[in-house]
């Protein structure tokens, strides 16, 4: 069995705690309201990154919405974390919610994967 580094050891067992989400935006408003919002919803992205529960984000293409890969100990947790979306707030964008444990990954998100 290979060694595994004190870093990737912390980070895998940090995630182990935790349950990963994929979050599905789903626009109900016409782009040019969503346009007027981007710049508080990429700050309220930069602010759950920084907290450690956003992994990645993308706008879906077509631009009909956006999809964050995200990881937290419940889906309460993310629940209340979309609250304070502002796409959320002003009633922008509907949310679809996946909780998934992650059982196979590419090698380079190894440390993803359940148990």
């Amino acid at each position: 069995m290979a060694s595994v580094g004190a870093s990737t050891y912390s980070l895998t067992k940090h995630i182990k705690n935790h349950v990963m989400f994929v979050i599905l935006l789903n626009y109900i408003k016409p782009l040019s309201e969503v346009d007027c919002f981007v710049a508080e919803h990429r700050a309220y992205l930069a602010s759950h990154y920084a907290s450690g529960h956003f992994l990645m984000y993308g706008r879906q293409e077509p631009r009909t919405g956006g999809v964050i890969l995200a990881k937290a100990p419940t889906r309460a947790e993310i629940e209340r974390i979309i609250q304070n979306d502002p796409f959320h707030r002003e009633q922008i964008a509907e949310y679809n919610i996946v909780e998934f444990l992650p059982s196979m990954t590419a090698t380079e998100l190894d440390s993803l994967k359940e148990g």
